[in-house]
């Protein structure tokens, strides 16, 4: 299917890859259950938010080290999805899983600390589409996608961009929040605008923009950190991207480009309906905060008993 019927176990599913994920899930559930219990502000934490970790943790996996990554280095809509599921749906799952204690934790690092200008949410914004936006400018991206160590740091980049620019919207410290329910319906626009321009270059480009899904050499360079062996191989096996087409490169690439923004208006637009339902509760005095959960609503009960 798609062509992946070619590629072995490993090149599909990225097995170290996966065993640093669960390490990493592994580490989350020993620190929010035996080790929960050195911190006098832990409080057990609900099914709810580990499942939308264990969700998060899977969507990043699925999309860095699962089909979804091979495929994205084959078809310029596969990377557009695989970007998505990594920032716009891994991320805020992500946190909206790690409970407040350990927030509170990891904002007490002192480097973290000197670097809370990063998290206003105009910085954060601008921070995080203009990243996106400027690894999709053609030469950018095809250079990004040749050069392994460079990928790597860019994806990390983006990776906590993002989540500074999720902060704003799910921070669930009432001490930390940067904006009241109005300013997060503002910044829901401003991320939903800033990120406009890169997609319509995209979508309304008249010819395939990048190299890596277009030119049979750089893409058998790209696909060369995807795969094990000599990746000129590929070229005497397939010839080029073309053999994994299901549609003309072009068309391929407008797909990605409104995959993308179609993705990111729907998570957007239903956290702007969840955001204004509540600032529209709490401003007719039927909502004391608008991202509160149950348990951090019960842990600042503890806090103020105390």
């Amino acid at each position: 299917m798609l062509g992946l019927e070619y590629f072995s176990f490993a090149e599909l599913w990225s097995p170290l890859f996966l065993a640093v994920m669960l390490l990493l899930t592994a580490g989350y559930f020993v620190w929010i259950g035996p080790i929960a219990g050195r911190y006098a502000d832990s409080l057990p934490v609900p099914f709810w938010r580990r499942a939308l970790f264990v969700c998060g943790m899977l969507a990043l996996y699925l999309a860095q080290g699962g089909p979804i990554s091979l495929l994205g280095h084959m078809m310029f809509s596969f990377h557009m999805v695989s970007m998505a599921l990594s920032y716009l749906v891994a991320v805020p799952l992500i946190m909206l899983g790690i409970p407040d204690f350990i927030w509170r934790r990891i904002l007490k690092v002192n480097p973290l600390r000197r670097l809370s200008f990063l998290a206003h949410p105009v910085v954060a914004a601008l921070l995080f589409n203009g990243l996106f936006s400027l690894y999709h400018i053609p030469v950018i991206h095809d250079y990004v996608m040749l050069h392994f160590t460079v990928h790597r740091i860019y994806y990390i980049v983006l990776f906590l961009t993002s989540a500074l620019m999720w902060w704003t919207l799910i921070n669930p410290l009432p001490e930390h929040r940067m904006a009241s329910g109005l300013g997060k319906i503002g910044f829901i626009f401003l991320n939903m605008v800033l990120l406009t321009p890169a997609c319509g270059l995209i979508i309304f480009a008249d010819h395939p923009l990048y190299a890596t899904y277009s030119d049979p050499e750089t893409w058998a360079r790209a696909m060369g950190y995807c795969i094990s062996g000599d990746p000129s191989v590929l070229l005497q096996n397939f010839g080029g991207p073309a053999f994994f087409e299901v549609m003309s490169p072009k068309v391929d690439q407008q797909v990605g480009g409104i995959a993308m923004k179609f993705i990111q208006e729907f998570i957007f637009a239903s956290m702007l309906a969840y955001v204004f339902y509540h600032w529209y509760k709490k401003e007719n005095g039927q909502d004391d905060d608008e991202l509160s959960t149950p348990s951090s609503t019960l842990q600042e009960s503890n806090l103020n008993r105390a």
